[in-house]
């Protein structure tokens, strides 16, 4: 919970789980709305709307979330009108990723530029764009889905069901099931994971930091494949700042930062690389608390 100048009044998390039903799951987040409006000593008239952010897939216009993989028994849940008429305020929803860049843009790193791409890079690559200071959703809502463009014709097979994905590359699951495979069972990946079979990207990125060469050469395909990603939203969207969560953000500039600038700058023309600015995200675990706050400023109109 927070006002329009970005202070947290007062937070609650949960663990993503699901009872089977969506209508009793709903109700259970509408509780924890007015336990937070007691704990920040406010009252359900102080508050001027909900906003959510939601996973996809989902109906932004009829407020439906559609049969959420990682919320068994769902199904289609009517996620704004349960909660709107729990709480008698107007809620407003977007996807996770768009939730994410306009947190980053209104309170994180990309406060002050007009044209950003934010992209989120754990367990798969997910996107949002600012674009002339505005959200921008695309036909469908279907912009920002960077995690699919294609950086390798008929390269490795991706989970969407296409090959060559960046998502392929650089997505946090894919990587995982690539270091299961691939890590070197006495390397230091394989010791810090305690077994290759439980290697994860924090595991190379923590062998990386030691010197591992196995670890560094991971990391380094790693780079060369998201700076091809970044190298085609330079020249297709022109931004100012492109912001990078996760994975990047915690292998930090020595090891992710710097080669990807390096490389990108090398691949696009300077005209429009110049000036572009690729930063780790400023919110860090934050992020949920301000994405809701941000969905519910966007809805508002508040600039």
């Amino acid at each position: 919970m927070g006002d329009r100048s970005g202070r947290i009044l007062a937070r609650r998390r949960r663990p993503i789980e699901s009872s089977g039903s969506a209508a009793e799951d709903l109700r259970r987040i509408a509780d924890d709305a007015r336990s937070l409006l007691q704990e920040a000593g406010a009252v359900p008239g102080d508050l001027a709307c909900v906003g959510v952010s939601v996973p996809g897939p989902f109906d932004r216009e009829r407020g439906l979330l559609l049969r959420p993989p990682n919320l068994p028994g769902w199904g289609d849940a009517p996620v704004r009108r349960v909660l709107s008429e729990a709480l008698g305020l107007p809620v407003h929803l977007e996807n996770d990723a768009n939730a994410a860049a306009l947190a980053e843009w209104r309170f994180g790193a990309g406060r002050g530029f007009d044209h950003v791409v934010y992209l989120t890079m754990s367990t798969g690559i997910g996107g949002g764009l600012i674009l002339d200071g505005r959200l921008y959703r695309g036909r469908a809502d279907g912009a920002g889905e960077v995690g699919h463009v294609p950086v390798e014709w008929d390269g490795e097979p991706c989970a969407c069901g296409m090959r060559g994905c960046l998502e392929a590359y650089a997505g946090g699951a894919a990587w995982a099931a690539r270091l299961r495979k691939l890590a070197p069972s006495d390397g230091r990946v394989a010791a810090l994971a305690g077994g290759r079979e439980h290697a994860t990207p924090e595991h190379v990125v923590a062998a990386a930091r030691e010197g591992d060469a196995f670890a560094l050469g991971e990391l380094s395909r790693f780079n060369t494949f998201l700076a091809r990603g970044i190298a085609t939203l330079i020249f297709t969207l022109a931004p100012e700042v492109v912001i990078l969560g996760t994975i990047p953000t915690a292998a930090g500039d020595a090891l992710c930062l710097d080669p990807v600038r390096k490389l990108v700058a090398s691949h696009v023309w300077p005209l429009l690389g110049d000036g572009v600015e690729i930063l780790p995200a400023g919110l860090g675990g934050e992020i949920g608390d301000y994405a809701g706050l941000s969905v519910a400023l966007e809805g508002l109109g508040v600039g």
